[in-house]
């Protein structure tokens, strides 16, 4: 899975970072922090579809202790993104070939970047046996049958965020926004190179599926709330929007550019997400 630009990642990264529950974010530091202690190693964190590396960004500096990151993503030109703004954003940096080591916020943390096909090629990465598998905005993208494995093979305590639930609401409102909807819907479930994605129903079947393995899950609402201050993102937001139902021709193109139009102009947004902790059976959670 491919098609993300540094552009569009870099603008909506300040938006996810505030987004984040924070609550649950510090219930997985508490949970993380019951294994690290003096003289333990460092965390292991296992990072899919990295992206230009904002999950770390927002996650490191909560963590416990020394970590060791590995970063994955299909795509090499955000892996080289990703380490040129993790090195721009770090206090003291250190190349030794591919891997960095820097030091952010008195933490230690040594980084792998690594070009990996997930589709095909993830359950070595779980055999791993990392301390903590994470991701940020994926599981909306990838198949059911792919969620299933995934979940089916996973030993970590795992931890996603701002998974797209399918609720929007804009302001001012178009009498077409439960069509343009419904179509971005259909949109969203095709094919991203994982097979037929799970879209807004991703959270849900992580939720089961893990249950049903003895995970201890908890869920929080991480919501982007878009306001004047956020008008580059929501015209960006509803320009490809409006591209994607465009493709589907479930809606009049006429009707479609009237979307357009106004939420162009929009004051505020609300897009929905679901953030996920979950916790293996037999792991202390508190």
């Amino acid at each position: 899975m491919s098609g993300f630009s540094t552009e569009w990642l870099a603008l909506r990264e300040p938006v996810d970072h505030r987004s984040r529950d924070s609550a649950l974010q510090e219930r997985l530091r508490d949970v993380l922090s019951q294994r690290a202690g003096a003289g333990a190693r460092p965390l292991r964190i296992l990072d899919l579809g990295c992206g230009a590396g904002s999950n770390l960004r927002a996650l490191a500096p909560v963590l416990p202790g020394e970590q060791h990151w590995t970063l994955v993503d299909y795509d090499p030109a955000l892996l080289r993104a990703s380490r040129q703004t993790i090195a721009g954003w770090a206090s003291r940096v250190l190349e030794d070939g591919e891997r960095l080591t820097i030091d952010k916020g008195g933490r230690r943390i040594v980084i792998d970047f690594l070009q990996r096909d997930l589709a095909r090629d993830f359950e070595p990465l779980l055999a791993s046996a990392p301390d903590l598998v994470t991701a940020a905005a994926l599981f909306d993208l990838v198949s059911s049958q792919w969620i299933v494995q995934f979940c089916d093979r996973v030993q970590s305590v795992f931890y996603t965020v701002l998974t797209y639930n399918g609720a929007e609401r804009w302001t001012p409102p178009h009498a077409a926004d439960a069509d343009v909807l419904r179509a971005f819907h259909a949109h969203q479930t095709t094919d991203k190179g994982f097979g037929v994605a799970a879209g807004p129903g991703a959270t849900q079947l992580l939720r089961d599926r893990l249950a049903a393995r003895g995970f201890t899950v908890e869920l929080a609402p991480s919501p982007w709330i878009l306001g004047p201050q956020d008008r580059p993102l929501m015209q960006a937001l509803c320009t490809g929007s409006a591209g994607a139902v465009s493709e589907t021709g479930m809606v009049p193109q006429a009707e479609l550019s009237g979307w357009l139009e106004t939420h162009r102009q929009a004051t505020r947004c609300e897009i929905g997400h679901w953030d996920l902790l979950a916790v293996p059976s037999g792991m202390p959670v508190g």
